[in-house]
């Protein structure tokens, strides 16, 4: 089968002032391995000013479909289509540096992009770590790393984040400080964010939708919606229905959906 990842030009897109145009949209994607497959038809799409949380069980295809959007694997099925001139700035799960390595903060930013001293500090402020340039990597806490890693994507001035779990090895009060953090972005930049997380309580609290992934995309919609789901339930349990059913005006009254990155 030729898969395809296609740019249309900008005329052959129908766009409405009540539809508008995604930043990035993936139709039907499968990918196999070794005969298993691990995307099967997947469907996703990301618009400019919103955060779509892709959460799912260990082996579910979540960060097999960011690396497919990124266009880093190719899909055995499917078309992604971006918009033309897209920009995506991408935080990786996990990255191994060596830790008896000599690498300061300023260099491992520059690895990325090169960039003047100036535009390095207004990343760094932006992600609050302002005192940090001269830093050794190695000696930054798992939450300063990450908010590092979220800085060297800003670099790229992205209309797009992508974070494939960008939470892991911090404690509780980091990973609050971090989606806050996150959140802020979206408002301050416009920007669309893909994230990946386990950490349900904070995806279901913030996030405007929820992409249940299990090789297959089994339940999707505002966060109230997926947890209420039985799909959802099944995976993960019934206690989030109850826990956030005070979300529910929030999601479906208070908050009209995101448009230019503004609620």
């Amino acid at each position: 089968m030729q898969v395809r990842t296609v740019t249309p030009p900008r005329s052959r897109k129908v766009r409405t002032a009540d539809v508008p145009e995604p930043l990035i949209t993936a139709r039907g994607l499968v990918v196999s391995r070794e005969g298993q497959r691990i995307l099967d038809h997947v469907d996703v799409a990301v618009h400019a000013g919103e955060i779509v949380t892709l959460v799912g069980p260990n082996g579910a295809g979540k960060t097999t479909l960011v690396r497919v959007l990124l266009g880093l694997v190719p899909p055995d099925g499917g078309t992604v289509w971006r918009r033309p001139g897209l920009t995506i700035g991408y935080a990786p799960q996990r990255l191994q540096i060596d830790p008896a390595m000599p690498l300061p903060v300023q260099r491992f930013l520059t690895l990325a992009r090169p960039a003047g001293e100036g535009e390095l500090l207004d990343r760094l402020t932006e992600v609050g770590l302002p005192d940090c340039l001269d830093r050794q990597i190695v000696s930054l806490s798992g939450g300063e790393f990450h908010r590092l890693l979220l800085a060297r994507a800003l670099l790229r001035d992205p209309d797009l984040l992508v974070l494939d779990e960008p939470l892991t090895g911090v404690d509780l009060a980091g990973q609050a400080e971090l989606y806050r953090l996150i959140t802020r972005m979206r408002e301050r930049r416009g920007c669309g964010i893909l994230l990946v997380s386990h950490d349900l309580h904070l995806v279901l609290a913030a996030t405007d939708r929820v992409i249940c992934l299990e090789g297959r995309v089994c339940c999707a919609g505002t966060p109230v919606d997926v947890a209420h789901d039985p799909d959802f339930q099944r995976l993960f349990g019934t206690e989030f229905a109850d826990a956030f059913a005070p979300y529910r005006h929030h999601h479906e009254e208070g908050c009209p959906p995101p448009s230019g990155g503004r609620r």
